[in-house]
């Protein structure tokens, strides 16, 4: 339920991932973050470049999760890329 919030910030190499989630908000955040919608085969279905502070998602139809990366990690990602968890 808490997600990122209270945190300054992420470490390079360090992610969220959210399951099930279909939208997100940044209320209360203190720092950018990108973030990548993805259904249950891990293809990306929407990406959020430096999402900011106060903003909310759209709800993405089709997605079972989001990761959420530091801001610019997910820079060249693109719909429809798969994304793999190891």
């Amino acid at each position: 339920m808490k997600g990122l919030l209270g945190r300054d910030g992420m470490e390079a190499g360090e992610g969220l991932y959210i399951r099930p989630c279909s939208s997100i908000h940044s209320f209360f955040m203190k720092f950018l973050f990108d973030a990548a919608f993805v259904d249950g085969d891990g293809k990306v279905l929407h990406v959020i470049r430096a999402m900011k502070p106060w903003r909310i998602s759209r709800i993405v139809v089709g997605a079972v999760g989001v990761v959420e990366l530091p801001a610019g990690v997910l820079e060249g990602t693109v719909v429809g890329d798969r994304l793999e968890f190891k």
